[in-house]
């Protein structure tokens, strides 16, 4: 029945001068509607402030009106405040946010958490990848790496994201906010330290990692069912593609 549904985003614009319990409790009447009908799922509410080029007498700053409305979500596991109309310079009307949010949400949605199984390891670009990452990687763990399958597991919510690749050698996780730089330990992939910022270009995600090794970052987009992973360093690159599991 569930898997029958049409999935919703709730989205509630306005000026939240502040947010008030009836903001948010609008959001739990709305959602449980809709489920009762059981043709929809709901999978995400959106609060998006005004900017301050609204013009209302009184209208707090669109930063402090952003802040108090994301301490009054922190324990929602599905409500979040989404900050880009109180970025914009000029009021925005209400259909540009809508299609804004649509799109983004288009985009956000091949990334919700889903477990892809690696279909496609190529073992020369792998062996020459760790050889560039560190020429001291032993030939024994070139060779361990070669033959592994890893699966990855990613999970979104709104630009927080977290991606594990799991394999019966090793698993390493990445936890990150899209657009914001922080440094990555990179404990157990070459035991190095870099600052890394995550990043979406166009439908693709783009990671820079800045540190010891030039050149270094990955790229991971979809097709279809398919996610395909670009590693480089070095001028030398490492492809991979998951296969979705059903």
């Amino acid at each position: 029945m569930m898997k029958s549904r049409i999935p919703l985003v709730l989205l509630a614009c306005g000026s939240f001068n502040p947010i008030t319990n009836m903001h948010m409790r609008l959001f739990e009447l709305a959602r449980d509607h809709l489920h009762q009908t059981g043709r929809y799922q709901v999978i995400e509410g959106i609060i998006s402030p005004v900017s301050d080029s609204y013009g209302k007498k009184g209208l707090v700053s669109a930063r402090h009106r952003i802040e108090m409305a994301q301490l009054a979500l922190e324990t929602s596991d599905w409500i979040r405040v989404d900050p880009w109309e109180s970025e914009q310079e000029k009021w925005t009307e209400t259909v540009k946010v809508l299609r804004h949010h649509y799109n983004e949400s288009l985009r956000s949605l091949q990334f919700r958490k889903g477990l892809m199984r690696n279909n496609w390891p190529i073992e020369r670009a792998t062996e020459d990848f760790l050889s560039s990452l560190d020429p001291d990687v032993n030939i024994a763990v070139r060779k361990i790496a070669n033959l592994l399958k890893p699966d990855k597991e990613i999970i979104q919510n709104g630009d927080h994201m977290i991606i594990k690749t799991l394999s019966t050698f090793r698993n390493y996780i990445m936890e990150f906010d899209v657009g914001k730089e922080f440094e990555e330990d990179l404990a157990g992939v070459d035991d190095r330290k870099c600052m890394t910022n995550v990043s979406w270009d166009g439908d693709k995600l783009l990671c820079i990692q800045k540190g010891e090794k030039e050149g270094r970052g990955w790229t991971q987009w979809i097709e279809g069912d398919e996610m395909h992973l670009e590693i480089r360093v070095g001028g030398v690159k490492c492809k991979q593609v998951f296969k979705k599991v059903q």
